[in-house]
């Protein structure tokens, strides 16, 4: 609750000098009239009107404003934190002030509304995005297992084949169970990374030998720019650059065309930064989607991706691990020509090698 009070004699000022010069005409008229018309005498009005219009006006201000607009300041208090936590705004019998107050706290309401609103809309679209990723898999394993319960587990070849299709299933969960938990862990900042210095030429290369054969099964060519002979060393979490890599190369296999290319390029930036190109000539993504790329079980296509596989997390997890490297991640794309996504890391810093041996003259 506001305890201060802010007086403000701008109104009594101009209230009683208006009603003071209306008296004074008014009774200078009558004197005139009745031929007693005395200087002095309308002088001691004049001054006298004014303060006793003063002393009333600003008396029934004060009290209106106290008793009435007070409660205005106090509505406004309990709702405006920055307000509580510093020093209470005074109460001001100025109308201006308040009116700018009051306009001002209503701005702040609505903006926060507004993104209320946004966060409500996302919050139902996740929920129902979560829903279905998980439903879809659960459903499955609980097909076969009816399935086998109702007597097929008789025969050995059909149980052998849907306990497989099950295991699958629980795969898919156990994956987008373990893509939740990790991108909460990014999100509240609950994920440590272990910094270290690494050859990121090398990375690559072992993010391609890990997917050569997903890659071959659609003849898509996993290769670099060029031929990098010396090492490239970054500091960053080896690990968590890799499943960047990895998910990137993997997204560009699954969207990339028959006889593709994913190309990854390697180059210096200013301010002593590496940027990672991860190229394709795949389907491409149009621009009115890429916005909305990194967020949760987003998906351009959602019967091709979801056909495709994957928790739809992934490149949520990719922008939340190159943020929390304090880099940044990038993306362009040209529908029916292909993406590159890229992302920059920190290189190590070259010092000169100094021969210990040699002799100075």
């Amino acid at each position: 609750m506001a305890e201060n009070f802010k007086k403000s004699y701008r109104f009594a000022y101009l209230s009683s000098l208006y009603i003071t010069i209306v008296l004074t005409l008014a009774l200078s008229v009558f004197l005139y009239i009745q031929s007693v018309l005395d200087p002095l005498f309308i002088v001691g009005f004049v001054l006298s009107c004014y303060v006793v219009c003063f002393i009333v006006i600003q008396y029934r201000v004060e009290r209106f404003i106290y008793r009435r607009v007070r409660k205005i300041y106090d509505d406004i208090e309990m709702l405006d934190l920055e307000t509580i936590e510093d020093t209470p705004v005074p109460v001001t019998t100025d109308m201006r002030t308040l009116i700018k107050e009051v306009e001002k706290f209503a701005k702040q309401r609505k903006t926060e509304i507004e993104t209320l609103k946004i966060r409500e809309a996302y919050r139902k679209e996740f929920m129902g995005n979560v829903s279905h990723e998980l439903k879809t898999p659960l459903f499955t394993v609980q097909g076969y297992i009816l399935t086998l319960l109702d007597g097929a587990m008789n025969d050995p070849a059909i149980l052998d084949k849907y306990l497989n299709r099950a295991n699958k299933g629980v795969e898919r969960l156990i994956y987008i169970v373990n893509d939740l938990d990790m991108i909460t862990k990014l999100e509240v900042g609950d994920l440590n990374l272990n910094y270290t210095s690494f050859d990121i030429v090398e990375l690559v290369q072992s993010v391609f030998d890990l997917f050569e054969m997903k890659a071959s099964k659609k003849n898509i060519a996993l290769t670099f720019d060029m031929n990098y002979t010396e090492p490239i060393m970054v500091h960053a979490d080896k690990e968590r650059i890799q499943q960047v890599l990895s998910n990137l190369i993997v997204n560009s296999i699954k969207y990339g065309k028959e006889d593709g290319t994913t190309e990854v390029s390697i180059e210096d930036l200013i301010r002593n930064k590496t940027i990672i190109r991860v190229t394709d000539n795949g389907e491409g993504i149009a621009q009115a989607h890429i916005p909305r790329l990194f967020e949760r079980f987003y998906r351009v296509d959602k019967s091709g991706s979801r056909k495709e596989g994957g928790s739809g997390l992934g490149l949520a997890i990719v922008k939340h691990i190159i943020e929390a490297h304090h880099e940044r991640i990038y993306v362009e794309s040209d529908y029916r020509v292909g993406s590159e996504f890229s992302f920059t890391l920190e290189k190590v810093k070259k010092f000169p090698v100094v021969d210990v041996g040699a002799k100075t003259t």
